[in-house]
């Protein structure tokens, strides 16, 4: 049964284009809208409150002088000073909750974007620091785009306060109002750049601390540390320029407007005071003059409210390259309902950088049977690996489930047909048990699928068994490969795929296990250097150079001296050692083995056959694997 082609040609289509620069900013900022309605009203009435003041003190001085009534401008003053500390305070308190609830919102969107995407898509995208520095600005963006648009309500009432009082005052101060809005056009222009700029610098530097942390082990026993050091502080050098430009950007306007404002302030003193010897304004005129200078001379705070806005804008901008990640597209189809899980793979070619790494691949796996992928080191293996079950899609070609197109499937479709168990599993979740589970499973299930992973053998002996929380689960590579190969063990599926997922277990072990893959429904493909498991294989599948190099039994495979230099062996022997054989009457025969109820196992080879693997240390004198 093969797809649909109007079915394959829509899992096919191209993905849709990216958003738009700036959508995820306008979504964040529509999502807070309410709580940014809040502090933009809660602003207008705070300054509406500070531009009253100056009106209600000039009047109260004016009575207090003439020695009459100002109880009420007094009370007056008293309301109007509360509301400006009470509004203060609301919006502190609410912008404080709106960014925690916005950052939080951007990191599960960032997130869920990184995981929906094709891993190849989501290379180099830096995650954490946009998860965390990056997203931390971002949430501020609904407040800071209210606190912005709030920001030059105090001043623009200042200034109407000083023509209302005076007029030669508000013009006096009129004069250096060109001025400052230059300083805030190059701090807007300015700093974002340099703002810019840091945060890749940093998200530089955070991807490469990742990368060493990984392999803390290998560098310490290189001892390389001094170079790996180096290698990770080398951002530093960018981050350092583009802070000190921000740095002096904002210092420069921060420098500038504190010089203009108390000028300015200086200038409407100066006429007010003039006027007020020349009797054409009171004691509280000039009171009420010099307020409302100050409050006009905020809007130098307009550079504070904007460098919010532009840092906003920054992290939006970093953190929207993560969630408009093209998502894998996938299908409405389901599988045929007794299929045997053969796969099919028709001119596969997958390219990266101009480079092919497969290059017309065509091969059948048929249901049931375990075949074993082998090859040299780059030759592609795990990429075809991934291609088998839909982690990565090919440029070209396809590949069928039981005669279905994987791309036609849907999501949860391909995820319940296809399991994988890899070299260097993760393990996510509270618990071994959870790590193992991904999910509900019942307990029997899960104590089934370690046994097959022969991982119960380590799990019983931990405090509390498999419900050890993994922190206090220190875990060998074999013992953390064993929990990867339960994971896939815990549900029947139409195709398990093993990419080099027993490369650190023992001999004993990895008889064990491969005992248990035989009993495993559907089709097994396993990536490995192991000549047993080769040998153990229906069909072993040679890859070189992005190419399918030879495909058969590992006994025929075998009489190709370049087929055997994939496993180190030797150019003599027409045989795999400890593998099937072919006798000169063309029949099979296999080496003895040996279990017993214990687990022991002994692996005899046949005495008359030459067997050309060298004499190496890192050679498995038992199975022929190179460790």
């Amino acid at each position: 049964m093969t797809a649909a082609p109007a079915d394959a040609a829509r899992a096919r289509a191209t993905p849709a284009p990216p958003p738009a620069e700036g959508r995820l900013l306008r979504e964040a900022v529509r999502r807070g809208r309410g709580p940014a309605a809040l502090v933009l009203a809660a602003t207008a009435l705070g300054a509406a409150a500070a531009v009253t003041l100056p009106l209600a003190l000039g009047r109260a001085v004016d009575l207090l002088i003439a020695r009459a009534d100002a109880g009420f401008w007094v009370l007056l003053c008293t309301a109007l000073i509360a509301t400006e500390v009470a509004t203060d305070a609301l919006v502190a308190r609410t912008g404080g909750r709106t960014g925690a609830a916005t950052t939080a919102w951007l990191r599960r969107r960032a997130l869920a974007g990184f995981l929906a995407a094709p891993p190849t898509a989501t290379t180099g995208t830096g995650l954490p620091t946009r998860l965390t520095a990056n997203a931390l600005d971002a949430g501020t963006a609904p407040v800071a785009a209210a606190t912005a648009a709030a920001a030059g309500l105090a001043p623009l009432g200042g200034l109407a306060g000083l023509f209302l009082v005076d007029p030669w005052a508000g013009a006096a101060f009129v004069c250096g109002v060109p001025l400052l809005l230059l300083i805030l056009r190059a701090l807007l222009r300015d700093g974002r750049a340099a703002l810019t700029t840091y945060q890749e610098e940093q998200g530089r530097m955070a991807r490469l601390l990742t990368g060493a942390l990984s392999g803390a082990a290998t560098i310490a026993a290189a001892g390389t540390v001094r170079a790996e050091e180096r290698r990770v502080l080398a951002p530093l050098a960018g981050m350092r320029a583009a802070g000190e430009r921000t740095w002096r950007v904002q210092g420069r306007a921060a420098g500038l407007s504190g010089a203009l404002m108390p000028l300015l302030v200086a200038a409407v003193l100066a006429v007010g005071g003039v006027r007020l010897v020349a009797g054409h304004l009171t004691p509280g005129d000039l009171l009420a003059l010099s307020r409302y200078a100050v409050l006009a001379a905020g809007a130098g705070a307009l550079a504070g409210a904007l460098n919010g806005w532009v840092r906003a804008k920054a992290g939006t901008a970093r953190v929207e390259t993560v969630t408009a990640l093209p998502p894998t597209p996938h299908g409405t189809r389901d599988l045929p309902p007794h299929g045997d899980g053969t796969l099919a793979l028709h001119g596969v070619h997958v390219t990266r950088d101009g480079v092919p790494l497969l290059d017309s691949v065509t091969l059948t796996l048929p249901g049931g049977t375990t075949t074993a992928l082998v090859g040299p080191s780059g030759s592609g293996k795990s990429l075809l690996a991934s291609v088998a079950g839909r982690l990565t899609d090919p440029d070209q070609g396809t590949v069928l489930l039981d005669g279905t197109d994987l791309r036609t499937l849907s999501a949860d479709t391909l995820r319940h047909a296809v399991a994988y168990a890899f070299e260097r599993p993760a393990l996510f979740g509270a618990t071994i048990a959870d790590a193992v589970a991904c999910g509900p499973l019942p307990e029997p299930d899960l104590r089934r699928a370690l046994r097959r992973a022969a991982a119960d053998t380590f799990t019983d002996r931990l405090p509390h068994g498999p419900r050890t929380p993994l922190p206090e689960a220190p875990l060998s590579g074999g013992e953390l490969q064993r929990l990867g190969l339960a994971r896939a063990f815990t549900r029947p599926t139409r195709l398990l795929i093993l990419d080099d997922a027993t490369s650190s277990l023992d001999t004993v072990t990895a008889h064990l296990v491969a005992r248990a893959l035989t009993d495993t429904p559907g089709t097994r493909l396993t990536i490995t250097h192991r000549l047993t498991t080769a040998a153990q294989s229906d069909q072993v599948v040679w890859l070189d150079g992005g190419r399918i190099r030879g495909t058969g039994p590992h006994s025929v495979l075998w009489r190709d001296p370049a087929y055997r230099a994939v496993f180190g062996a030797g150019a003599g022997g027409d045989a795999g050692a400890g593998a099937d054989t072919v006798t000169d009457t063309g029949a099979r025969r296999r080496s003895d083995v040996r279990t017993d109820v214990t687990g022991d196992v002994r692996t005899e080879l046949p005495t008359d056959i030459h067997t050309g693997i060298r004499t190496d240390p890192r050679v498995d004198t038992g199975t022929g694997a190179v460790e």
